[in-house]
């Protein structure tokens, strides 16, 4: 049976034996075709590479200008401000140690962050303590919400950066950037956000909130992996991670990825256009999910519920199952969902989110990660419901309520 998206995704999905329920978006996102449209000529007839002086060359480059600027409005920036990279990964090392690195020999040498990061945040602070420089790792409460006294108590004349994902990948706990920003710069230091999972789903404003980095991923919005965009505040300190070429007022040499550019413009406007309708009908489609769940499930555990999430990510326990079994049978059942990050090789461990939020290694081992996007509709929480409490009783026995 051939099963298609919702309309604002308006992609084919794939065929199966029963309609198939996708509920990790949070991991990857579908290439909308209004996206694939605007890529599509620079693949062909256009192109030309932006740094070459002939008609084809200035025709990448006013293509590439001008996405720079779409993105750029998107996040309340200015043009200069934008620097396109390879996704969320690279966005945040080239943050991380590029202000480390740039200020090592003033005497900032810290590097704040938290320990329920994604690992490219934290691979990166823990590079800057083995290049000579020195951690602050500050913990969370048992929601996953920064301890905002011991954040200020690591601030200090010696710290570089320190970095805070806005919205958590994992459990989707919203962080009040606005007041670490704030801080962080009170205290002489740069202030870097991995918004890749809060980009359409908060307000993101550079005008008004003092980030001075910011990272976005195009594959979280509709657009293709490998683009990205890293918000450079004017005048923040930054070594470039790449070295050869004058692209991007040389803070990222190399040929300029143009089709992805477009691409990233375009996804961005959309995400932004849907925001108010589609923040609402995730919201309504997450606490369904959970509501019906713990009504089948009633000692159903839903992780950060105390405090203020983005709309479209739900992590839950069912005490005395585990995750792995759980993801392959849902898997051989048509329902896709994670049990924490995607960037782990395919391998199921307990979650270093949940564990530095002092969840116990029982519940971590049986958390799943459900994400809601445009492949999400009634029928796909109800069936996930159904499948999972389904599930819960053949591993569970008689514990379940039905």
């Amino acid at each position: 049976m051939l099963v298609t998206g919702t309309t604002r995704c308006r992609h084919t999905y794939f065929t199966y034996m029963t309609a198939p329920v996708y509920l990790d978006h949070a991991a990857t996102t579908p290439v909308r075709d209004e996206v694939m449209a605007a890529m599509a000529p620079f693949f062909g007839a256009r192109f030309g590479n932006p740094s070459s002086v002939h008609r084809w060359g200035r025709e990448a480059r006013v293509a590439l200008d001008e996405a720079r600027e779409r993105v750029a409005a998107c996040l309340g920036a200015h043009t200069d401000e934008v620097c396109f990279t390879s996704g969320g990964t690279e966005g945040d090392n080239f943050a991380i140690l590029g202000v480390s690195r740039t200020l090592r020999a003033s005497g900032r040498t810290v590097a704040i962050t938290t320990p329920i990061e994604h690992k490219a945040i934290l691979a990166a602070v823990h590079h800057v303590a083995a290049e000579g420089g020195e951690e602050c790792i500050v913990p969370v409460d048992s929601d996953g919400v920064v301890e905002y006294d011991a954040f200020a108590r690591c601030l200090g004349s010696r710290v570089a950066i320190a970095s805070v994902m806005w919205v958590n990948n994992e459990t989707g706990v919203i962080q009040d950037i606005a007041r670490l920003a704030a801080d962080t710069k009170a205290a002489g230091a740069t202030f870097h956000t991995d918004a890749v999972q809060a980009f359409g789903k908060v307000d993101i404003d550079a005008k008004r909130i003092p980030f001075d980095l910011l990272t976005i991923s195009g594959h979280k919005l509709g657009a293709p992996k490998g683009i990205g965009a890293l918000f450079i505040r004017r005048d923040t300190p930054l070594e470039p991670m790449f070295h050869g070429g004058s692209q991007d007022r040389g803070r990222r040499p190399g040929t300029e990825n143009v089709a992805f550019a477009v691409g990233l413009a375009t996804a961005t406007e959309l995400v932004l256009a849907e925001h108010a309708v589609e923040y609402e009908r995730l919201h309504a489609l997450r606490d369904t999910f959970e509501s019906r769940l713990r009504e089948r499930i009633p000692d159903l555990v839903v992780h950060s519920s105390g405090a203020p999430r983005a709309p479209h990510i739900s992590n839950v326990s069912i005490p005395g199952t585990e995750s792995e079994s759980m993801l392959m049978a849902l898997d051989m059942r048509g329902i896709a969902c994670s049990a924490g990050s995607a960037c782990q090789s395919g391998s199921v461990s307990a979650s270093h989110v949940l564990s530095a939020m002092g969840v116990s290694n029982a519940l971590a081992n049986a958390a799943l990660r459900l994400s809601f996007g445009c492949l999400s509709t009634d029928a796909s929480v109800d069936r996930a419901v159904e499948v999972l409490a389904m599930l819960a009783t053949k591993a569970r026995g008689p514990l379940v309520a039905h």
